[in-house]
């Protein structure tokens, strides 16, 4: 098994590419099955999250093409010839849930694996299947599958109030609602980026939608939906992750294609503590002078708020500010699994439920530490980067999911970092 090897020396400098959203890409595929006609999806990300995707969704009859060294992928469903996701691949990644919507709203019926993915709690899809039944689609949880059947006219509009937000439930309503007859209107929606740019690819491919990005979004279904070419936003989730470099041990590094608005209330947080952001023609250029950061309180919330996504990195930083900060999690239970691996870098953590008490210490030491989660995994190589000696990440397999050539971009701004293959 892989492992990274960080060795912390000193401050970095230079650029590093953002890829596209892992998680607006993971969307943006199953989009696919609503139409005939060809899907192209540029600046997408090379994770193996998106070629377990790809393996889903040609395992229903898609034709998937990874083009350009796999930042352009090429889509087409116009022959569907198979309506069951099998566990063996839904088990792999939660995301394969959202090819239910599209195919019960194109096909009328779909039966799908309930999925897996990395134990960062429950995260049930019961939110996902009430929208759906909304819509007037009959389900039935028989052997660890959702069958699924939509009426003889196919979905049909309606009001669909989510109790709380739920970024997977409000994508695949949406997609779903496309294809209904009638009015759908989605309250409480997320409004997450990624939501944003599922919503503008679908408008290019024929939808008729308004209020994304807001928490009512209202959809018309249309007859049919047709192809379009759509670029995938920016990774705000990378984005942030490699923001965090400098900020942990100093220097002077621009993320190419960042933008403040896809990260405000993060970059606050960072503003707050010391770190100077500032938005530049290519990206957002985030430098760190000397002394210590200070200490902030960090609470998770469902966007605009500070991203669930990030507060392990953001952890990572605050273990050597001055002073003493709280983070409390309020999106997913289970979710301060690294915070045991950071106190064997010689961090002061203490948890209790779903606060996180971080007292900052001066120097973090690196250790033998083993990551749990995808963004455990990373938040554990930030930390190598300020501590003295060596840290050894094992278990990296995770990173793969989420951050494509995390050694060369580091690399790449002067970190001592090298991965190393496993027997």
């Amino acid at each position: 098994m892989d492992s990274i090897v960080v060795t912390g020396n000193g401050t970095l400098s230079g650029e590093i590419p953002i890829a596209g959203a892992k998680n607006a890409c993971l969307t943006l595929m199953p989009a696919t099955l609503l139409s005939e006609d060809p899907l192209t999806l540029t600046n997408a990300p090379r994770l193996s999250d998106i070629r377990t995707m790809t393996e889903l969704l040609r395992s229903l009859g898609a034709e998937v093409q990874s083009l350009q060294d796999g930042q352009v992928l090429a889509l087409s469903s116009h022959d569907l010839n198979n309506l069951t996701a099998d566990y063996d691949i839904v088990r792999k990644m939660r995301a394969s849930i959202l090819v239910l919507g599209p195919m019960l709203a194109r096909a009328g019926k779909a039966v799908v694996s309930l999925p897996g993915g990395c134990a960062i709690g429950a995260r049930p899809v019961d939110l996902h299947l009430k929208a759906l039944e909304a819509m007037g689609a009959e389900l039935e949880l028989r052997d660890g599958y959702v069958h699924a059947k939509a009426p003889s006219g196919g979905l049909k509009g309606a009001v669909v109030e989510f109790p709380f937000v739920s970024v997977g439930a409000t994508e695949n309503a949406l997609m779903a609602a496309t294809l209904a007859r009638g009015t759908t209107v989605l309250k409480n929606a997320a409004r997450e980026p990624e939501i944003v740019d599922l919503a503008q690819c679908l408008q290019k491919m024929g939808a008729r939608i308004s209020g994304e990005g807001t928490s009512e979004i209202t959809i018309e279904g249309v007859d049919r939906l047709g192809g379009a070419t759509h670029r995938v936003v920016t990774d705000r989730i990378e984005l942030g992750t490699y923001m965090l470099a400098p900020a942990i041990c100093g220097g002077d590094v621009t993320c190419l294609g960042g933008r403040i608005d896809l990260l405000a209330a993060f970059c606050e947080k960072l503003d707050a503590a010391g770190i100077s952001v500032e938005e530049t023609a290519k990206g957002l250029r985030v430098t760190r002078g000397n002394g210590r950061v200070r200490a902030v309180d960090v609470t998770t919330d469902p966007y605009p708020g500070f991203p669930t996504d990030l507060q392990a990195q953001m952890m990572a930083l605050l273990c050597t500010a001055e002073g003493t900060s709280v983070l409390e999690e309020k999106i997913f239970e289970n979710r301060f699994m690294h915070a045991p691996e950071l106190m064997r870098m010689g961090a002061q953590i203490d948890v209790q439920g779903g606060h996180a008490t971080v007292t900052g210490v001066e120097k973090l030491r690196g250790a033998p530490v083993m990551a749990t989660d995808l963004r455990a995994s990373v938040s554990l190589i930030l930390a190598g980067l300020a501590a003295e000696g060596e840290t050894v990440v094992s278990r990296v397999y995770h990173l793969d999911r989420g951050y494509e050539h995390v050694v060369r971009k580091l690399s790449g701004v002067g970190a001592k970092i090298e991965r190393i293959k496993g027997a």
